[in-house]
């Protein structure tokens, strides 16, 4: 990358750099850069027949219902209103 490109950069993003500092940043953005375009290297194509191919639906649980909590202790202390829960305010 080119000193000017990242002082337009930082510019573009409000970001104060003199000196010894821009230059810095210019080497990270030039490794961020770098990197980056190790990315093409590998092949990112998806193919959904690889995908969880292990999993049969033979061998998936069957789901049967069976009793939870009981409904009036888990709304013990939800407060009721026109049939809907008030909940207290977190963000103002």
């Amino acid at each position: 990358m080119e000193l000017n490109t990242i002082q337009h950069l930082c510019e573009l993003s409000r970001l104060r750099y003199e000196g010894e500092e821009l230059v810095r940043v210019m080497d990270e953005m030039t490794d961020i850069v770098a990197l980056m375009d190790t990315i093409k290297e590998f092949d990112l194509t998806y193919d959904d027949t690889k995908d969880n191919n292990s999993i049969s639906f033979n061998e998936v649980r069957e789901d049967v219902p069976k009793d939870s909590f009981p409904r009036e202790k888990l709304l013990a202390n939800a407060e009721s209103s026109d049939n809907c829960f008030v909940v207290p305010k977190v963000v103002e």
